[in-house]
């Protein structure tokens, strides 16, 4: 946050001097607003280029930077407003009926957007950059870069060692999955966007967890599907109301969490594993196991259960993946595994759409997981995990009894609040932002209405328990100020 809002600083400021300087004049060298203004180069450089994509000044290598000259009068903007029109026309499905075009993405935003410098991020889907293997994957990617053809057209599918390595991970030494079962995608939205294009028509209905994750809502919708929630408990999607909504809409495809379930945390007991797969079997649907959380688990969590995928003999479970949760957001490598006649066109459509996943990427990756730190980092992020979660656990009990929290996880990054009945969330939210902490409301994780109002808060995000126990001070203000 602070190099931002350096940079930020430091551009503000040239900005305001570029017009002493006659078009074509030299500014300062790097060298004297480093000295001038006590930051780093790499500060300078970045609010050089701010001003280049102003249009303000012209940057020339081995030169130094140069005021703009003077442009031209902008074009007048033109008339954009016939695009209303087009953008809110409806295709028709197979089925006669309209197929809304619009596309949400604001539950995702809600998770990805930077908040305001000093904020207090409980909104974050990812870790930490100290908790992330920076020096790991930054010795990854040097080491990929010398690899024998690592800048060459990888294979569609993705590099066979690395198919094959996360076969292993998915299935187990020996398992049912070889690497010809898997695609490497480009992290786990793309995965989630492949199979749920792959298995559903536009206008189809799909049966999705309720609440469930975001971003395959997002993706549900922009897709033109038609998700349909069933409730989501301790143990996980209940298999009763699933039997009845397969039957009732005549689903071909559910996408569950088996494993700390975003945003419940919940573990889909062992008799629910079996009944999922059952029921999914006899409705002739698809199963998309969305495994995010599998290397998430707290150092208390036990023995985890196998993906569903390891114990599906009949191509029931199409599975993803990803690294990008446990290492770094910008590592976007994952994985789809499936068998049978599905697995083509999941690949097929993933070419359709990307090509293949660049190979310098897939390279850092194998690098990466093959490297003795990687263990080492998975350790330290099950512990650290623990330790922010009781931290966060204790906060809220003393300074918001108020806050319902059903579910302590012992896997994945957040809490699951219940606010008191009648609370408005973006009250809440709103109020939280001014006292200084980024917290995700909760209507984005339903696909209908919801039957309370929530809070989901991470404890992945921040710097560490003084910044969990600051936040939730912050959040407690807030509260008091929406009348929770």
């Amino acid at each position: 946050m602070q190099e931002r809002s350096s940079v930020a600083d430091l551009a503000k400021n040239l900005r305001e001097e570029v017009n002493r300087y006659s078009p074509g004049e030299k500014l300062p060298s790097s060298r004297a607003l480093v000295d001038r203004f006590r930051v780093s180069p790499v500060t300078v450089a970045r609010a050089l280029a701010v001003l280049a994509s102003e249009g303000l000044v012209v940057t020339r290598p081995g030169a130094g930077a140069f005021r703009a000259r003077t442009p031209g009068r902008p074009p007048q903007p033109g008339d954009t407003s016939w695009q209303e029109l087009s953008l809110s026309a409806e295709s028709a499905a197979a089925s006669g009926e309209p197929v809304p075009r619009a596309v949400d993405a604001s539950g995702v935003l809600a998770t990805l957007a930077t908040p305001p410098a000093g904020a207090i991020e409980f909104n974050s889907g990812y870790l930490h950059p100290a908790l992330q293997p920076e020096r790991a994957l930054a010795a990854a990617l040097a080491r990929a870069g010398r690899r024998p053809g690592a800048w060459g057209r990888p294979p569609v599918e993705g590099l066979a060692d690395l198919r094959e390595w996360f076969a292993r991970e998915i299935g187990g030494p020996g398992g049912p999955l070889g690497a010809s079962d898997v695609l490497v995608t480009a992290g786990g939205q793309s995965a989630l966007t492949t199979a749920l294009r792959a298995l559903a028509p536009p206008g189809a209905p799909v049966l999705v967890e309720s609440p469930t994750y975001p971003g395959m809502l997002a993706v549900a919708l922009a897709s033109g599907l038609r998700p349909v929630p069933v409730p989501v408990d301790t143990e996980g999607v209940r298999t009763d109301l699933l039997a009845e909504a397969f039957r009732a809409t005549g689903a071909r495809a559910f996408v569950c969490q088996p494993l700390f379930q975003n945003p419940t945390g919940a573990v889909l007991s062992p008799p629910r594993r079996a009944e999922v797969l059952r029921v999914a079997r006899e409705a002739g649907a698809f199963v998309v196991e969305d495994d995010f959380a599998r290397r998430l688990g707290h150092e208390d969590a036990g023995p985890l259960p196998p993906p569903l995928a390891a114990e599906d003999p009949d191509g029931v479970v199409v599975h993803l993946r990803s690294l990008t949760k446990v290492a770094s957001p910008s590592l976007r490598v994952g994985a789809l595994a499936a068998r049978g006649p599905v697995q083509s066109r999941l690949r097929a459509i993933q070419v359709v759409d990307s090509f293949f996943v660049p190979r310098p990427l897939q390279e850092a990756a194998l690098e990466l997981v093959g490297a003795p730190s990687w263990s080492r980092h998975l350790r330290t992020v099950a512990a650290e995990l623990r330790s922010r979660r009781d931290v966060m656990a204790a906060e809220l009990r003393r300074e918001l009894p108020g806050l319902t929290v059903d579910h302590i996880p012992s896997g994945g990054y957040h809490f699951w609040l219940r606010l008191p009945d009648g609370t408005e969330e973006a009250a809440v939210t709103t109020a939280a932002l001014r006292a200084g902490v980024a917290v995700a409301p909760g209507r984005p994780y339903y696909a209908a209405e919801p039957p309370a109002p929530r809070l989901r808060l991470s404890f992945a995000g921040v710097a560490g328990p003084a910044e969990i126990a600051e936040g939730v001070t912050r959040l407690r203000t807030a509260c008091a100020e929406a009348a929770v």
